[in-house]
């Protein structure tokens, strides 16, 4: 595929190609669908940049985007790309302090914001932005606020009338937007991406053109679409894997389908739309399968138990069947010969009975995610092993990727056509991988280490901090993700953990704590875990604890199958019962049986109450920011280590 230039010419020559083809579908409040095909978007996009030049915006101008994910957004960036200016993009979660941070740290003189309660908290901080000239917003704002705006001493926009201006504009200075586009180079900056600040400061992280278009060369055969057809979008689209998605699906033709990812908007939109492609957060993924099972416990029965024990058998049949076709993740000879010999009967025995659960009960599974679902794509976060299993043995075809916002963000991806389980693929092409220990020793394949990445994804550093750049760059030109990893024998990659998220206990061990919260998670009745190690000082302790969020719906009706008698939720957590039944389900999952240490054992957990929420427990891409919750139950992390 011929790669263009510049972020911009992607949707110069989709434009050109597919002029009539759909770009960009949204569903309305009333049940209409705003509809704009590729030249229709690419020609607002010239309108606003066209816009932003009659307005004084110059080349390498830094732009800031608030919004969530919409239409206007990408019209909005390929406007401000197309002049050569940069977007400084955050989403409407963000607080005022990281508003204040990163407007003001990247200097931008002109911001766009999605609607009125954005307005409202520049406002608040327009002190801290001296150079803040203009805002412009996608919703329109009342008369007061536009007031307040003016004695702020800023210039008001609304978007669809600077876009109205700027294509009159365009009519008497022809071709100016388009030939600033064609100066446009590889190596210039098209973004600075401000890290969520899940260990603190957000980082501003500095990427190319180049940057973004690396990743195209290979991934569009991994994750295919053809011309006109629909990818369903509910990513934060300020984050890098989302943007990586949108130019994914538009230097292919396809359409993207606007929508939420909240369960009843994003099962109707599915239903509604039929995409071809889902990508999004796990923790999608994760409500998805939760909610199949909620809905199966609630039903009971006999069709529970045929749903559990078609299920079981699917889950045996395909694990013999990945051994058997090598489509496990292998670190070393796995002696196929002899797999045939031991599990052919096996395979051959339970294959009759795993089509007839294909039939009775995953056809309907399937049937949730619409007539033409190719696959999901998971990405920003990692994958629990079990929902992974759970989708493979129910035909679902949810393929898992890995990147950082330094890396533009897609360093790998597993192919739709022909994965294999419990990895994120091999390298894209023209990315270069490598597993080092501590020392910077390259340790090679099969061997876990720190993941380090080489490549043009790779970012340009962090804006105006070389001191953090140089920390994370090696002096041979690797970049060092901070993730702990291993490679297979055909060099997929593997994730173990984030380096900066071991545990290190007193007697010296290492301890990975997602792997534990992971099957902590795989059980009905907790909702969400946090493991640690370390007393509210952060000094390091003998054992682990654990913050456990029940699964309020699962607790409350094995209350009433159990009889026990209680007022409120809250004091039904602090029955005995209670909590014996969960210190029961972390023994279970966490013990030597399934491949934990003796040292990893939970010893002791407090309870939590309130489900984690974006913005203060969770990034925007739904990552727990452990110092922000350690902070907000430093109490409960206290009387874990206290009552030792």
């Amino acid at each position: 595929m011929n790669i263009p230039k510049t972020l911009p010419r992607i949707m110069k020559q989709s434009a050109e190609r597919w002029p009539e083809v759909k770009c960009q579908l949204t569903p309305n409040k009333d049940g209409s669908i705003i509809e704009l095909n590729y030249h229709e978007v690419y020609q607002l996009a010239l309108d606003f940049g066209a816009a932003l030049l009659k307005n004084g915006v110059k080349r390498g101008d830094r732009i800031g985007i608030i919004s969530e994910n919409r239409r206007e957004w990408e019209q909005a960036d390929m406007g401000l790309l197309a002049i050569g200016a940069i977007d400084t993009p955050r989403g409407c979660d963000a607080s005022e302090k990281d508003l204040s941070y990163i407007l003001s740290f990247a200097e931008v003189q002109h911001a766009v914001l999605e609607n009125p309660a954005q307005v409202k908290k520049i406002l608040n901080i327009k002190k801290d932005i001296p150079t803040l000239t203009d805002i412009i917003t996608f919703d329109p704002i009342d008369d007061d606020l536009k007031s307040q705006v003016k004695a702020a001493g800023l210039e008001y926009h609304l978007f669809s009338e600077m876009q109205y201006e700027g294509h009159e504009w365009r009519r008497s200075n022809p071709n100016v937007v388009e030939q600033e586009l064609e100066k446009g180079e590889p190596d210039d900056l098209a973004s600075i991406i401000f890290t969520s600040g899940t260990t603190g400061t957000p980082k501003g992280v500095m990427l190319t053109h180049r940057n973004f278009l690396t990743q195209l060369d290979e991934v569009n055969e991994r994750i295919y679409l053809n011309p006109g057809q629909r990818a369903l979008l509910v990513l934060p689209v300020w984050h890098a894997f989302q943007r990586a998605v949108e130019y994914v699906i538009m230097i292919q033709g396809a359409e993207s389908v606007y929508s939420k990812p909240i369960g009843s908007i994003l099962l109707n939109d599915i239903q509604r739309f039929n995409p071809y492609i889902i990508p999004a957060v796990p923790r999608v993924w994760e409500a998805v399968y939760d909610g199949i099972w909620r809905k199966m416990r609630k039903t009971g029965g006999i069709t529970y138990a045929l749903f559990r024990f078609f299920t079981n058998i699917a889950l045996m049949w395909c694990e013999i069947d990945r051994k058997l076709r090598r489509k496990n993740s292998r670190f070393g000879h796995d002696f196929i010969v002899f797999l045939w010999i031991i599990l052919f009967i096996p395979w051959i025995l339970f294959f009759p009975l795993k089509k007839l659960g294909d039939l009775l009960v995953f056809s309907k599974v399937r049937k949730m995610l619409g007539k033409n679902f190719r696959c999901g794509v998971a990405g920003g976060g990692a994958y629990p092993d079990y929902i992974d299993k759970f989708f493979w043995a129910a035909g679902v075809n949810v393929v898992e990727g890995y990147g950082l916002t330094e890396t533009a963000p897609i360093i790998s991806v597993r192919p739709i056509v022909d994965p294999i389980c419990r990895n994120v693929g091999t390298p894209l092409r023209g990315i270069q991988v490598r597993i080092v220990d501590d020392d910077g020793i390259i340790l090679g394949k099969c061997k876990k280490g720190n993941l380090q990445i080489k490549g043009d994804n790779v970012m340009k550093g962090y804006y105006k901090r070389p001191d953090l750049t140089e920390k994370v760059m090696t002096a041979d030109g690797w970049f060092d993700t901070g993730d702990i990893a291993i490679l297979t024998v055909n060099n997929e990659i593997q994730l173990r953990g984030r380096k900066k998220d071991t545990i290190v206990l007193m007697g010296g061990e290492n301890i990975e704590p997602l792997p534990i919260e992971t099957k902590i998670n795989s059980s009905q009745y907790i909702a969400a875990s946090m493991v640690f190690g370390q007393n509210e000082k952060g000094e390091d302790q003998r054992f682990l604890g654990a913050l456990i969020l029940p699964s309020k719906d699962d607790i409350e009706s094995y209350a009433k199958e159990n009889n026990i008698a209680y007022d409120t939720y809250e004091k039904l957590v602090e029955t005995p019962e209670i909590h014996k039944l969960l210190e029961t389900q972390i023994a279970e999952l966490v013990n030597p049986k399934n491949g934990f240490k003796s040292f990893e054992r939970i010893n002791k957990f407090e309870i939590i109450l309130k489900p984690f929420e974006v913005g203060i427990e969770l990034s925007a891409k739904q990552e727990m920011m452990r110092y922000r919750i350690a902070q907000l139950y430093k109490d409960k992390i206290a009387k874990v280590y206290s009552e030792n």
